[in-house]
């Protein structure tokens, strides 16, 4: 362990930025990532009936060429004089703002960026991508899991997080009504392509940086799509304008219906959540006459957070100090305090965003799914390409979340019949610590991150940021 001892204590500081590559461009009704999913999910199972993968092949190989161009200058969007409330002494700068994607409809993609805290002209450029689909990567991935700063209490000043990953999206939208029953996978990476390559046009001082996508949850269908087509585009695309994508992380992610629900199930039974006689019920070996064969008893469970089964909920009695938040790196509530901040005017004018009324506040999600197109079955397809390409690829789980289990990712993992190079054996954290597991197959690898959530990087931010650390440096 002498060699990751040595590797965890380097100084490794990270270029980032985050953004709304979601096609869900309103503001909608306010939900969160495990319902969207959720919901998501059984919509799927009530009207099942596409061959994505072919469709998608065609479309990233053959997709139009075509990029809506975009006047943007970095100059108008640097944050001048920081976010509001913001602590003293930063500085790393700041961009945020619109890229336009769709010239004709009007539609543009709000991201938010920060350069890295130490040396930002030699750091590697990382993208994360929060899920849903429909939930913020601002609200979510950057105010509450990883990004440079997080929400105080108050809902108006911020701290400066210990394990940033530079140490969002729910402002994005579209001048077309229609362009709101139309969001899907497919637009979602065809958006987020054009995206990136007309911010590489804004900075070009990063476009022959090596570039990374990470992201969670329904991310785990965004993040091999995204790639997919850059890897794709890339063998036709000139030198100057190819992206250097070196790999993709991708936690708690979905992969595959089949084996994910399978997962959930088995997770809730094997962590004592659901009764023998709804898990044989719900597995197809329920005894005669049980009064619980069927489908899943919310009530059954009790009020619990699915996000992580040991974590505390928010509730009006639970608030903690702002000491006892800095010694857990985790509070219950801070989604609300990420809502107060992101819909204060001062706010949304320092990121250079449209600005929210009284009756239609920014919101953590968005409700779309009755109008989300092309969400495929698998992933499977996708992510042979992507190994047969020598693209990195890590994917990690948080153990303790029931939403996009660990068991449903081992489950999807094995069906995928990879050749293991190094076996299941521990990995540890700076302070000596089991971390989680690791197993390193011909062309991914997966590890577990013990005691997090669905959230890795919220619930556990120091191993959240050794895994990322590992995955840069390739230390496997």
């Amino acid at each position: 362990m002498a060699g990751q001892h040595a590797f965890f204590s380097a100084n490794i500081c990270l270029s980032m930025f985050l953004f709304v590559m979601l096609p869900v461009l309103g503001h909608g009704l306010g939900t969160d990532q495990a319902s969207s999913l959720m919901a998501l999910r059984q919509s799927k199972m009530e009207s099942r009936g596409m061959t994505a993968d072919e469709k998608w092949t065609e479309m990233s190989v053959n997709g139009s060429e075509k990029i809506a161009s975009d006047l943007g200058n970095m100059k108008y969007d640097m944050i001048k004089g920081g976010l509001p409330g913001q602590p003293l002494g930063v500085k790393f700068k700041q961009y945020a703002g619109y890229v336009n994607v769709d010239e004709k409809k009007g539609r543009s993609l709000f991201y938010y960026f920060a350069e890295a805290a130490e040396d930002p002209s030699s750091k590697p450029l990382i993208l994360w991508l929060n899920g849903g689909p429909g939930c913020s990567s601002l609200g979510m991935g950057a105010m509450a899991e990883l990004g440079p700063f997080g929400v105080n209490p108050d809902g108006k000043t911020l701290y400066s997080r210990k394990f940033a990953w530079n140490k969002g999206v729910g402002f994005s939208y579209s001048n077309t009504t229609s362009d709101y029953e139309l969001s899907g996978d497919r637009r979602t990476a065809e958006d987020a392509y054009t995206f990136l390559i007309n911010w590489f046009k804004r900075f070009p001082h990063y476009r022959t940086r090596d570039f990374y996508i990470t992201g969670e949850s329904y991310a785990g269908y965004y993040i091999p799509e995204l790639a997919d087509v850059i890897v794709n585009r890339n063998k036709k695309a000139h030198s100057s304008s190819r992206i250097q994508l070196k790999g993709i992380m991708i936690g708690n992610g979905i992969m595959n219906d089949d084996t994910d629900n399978k997962g959930i199930i088995d997770f809730l039974w094997s962590h004592a959540l659901i009764s023998d006689e709804t898990y044989q019920g719900l597995t197809g070996k329920c005894k005669p006459g049980s009064s619980r064969c069927g489908s899943l008893d919310v009530d059954e469970i009790g009020a619990i957070d699915f996000y992580n089964i040991y974590a505390p909920l928010c509730s009006s009695s639970f608030r903690l100090s702002n000491k006892t938040r800095k010694e857990i790196g985790y509070d219950p509530c801070e989604s609300e305090y990420v809502y107060s901040y992101l819909n204060l005017p001062q706010v949304q004018k320092a990121l250079h965003a449209n600005r929210t009324k009284l009756s239609h506040k920014w919101e953590l999600c968005s409700v779309v799914i009755n109008s989300w197109k092309d969400s495929p079955s698998t992933m499977f397809p996708i992510y042979r390409r992507l190994m047969a390409s020598g693209l990195r690829i890590l994917l990690y789980s948080g153990d303790v979340d029931a939403v996009v289990s660990v068991t449903g990712t081992r489950y999807s993992i094995a069906s995928l019949n990879l050749k293991v190079i190094k076996p299941w054996r521990p990995w540890m954290d700076k302070t000596d610590e089991v971390a989680g597991y690791q197993v390193v197959y011909d062309g991914l690898t997966f590890a577990t991150v013990r005691g997090a959530g669905h959230q890795v990087p919220q619930f556990q931010p120091r191993r959240a940021f050794i895994l990322l650390k590992m995955f840069l440096a390739d230390h496997f």
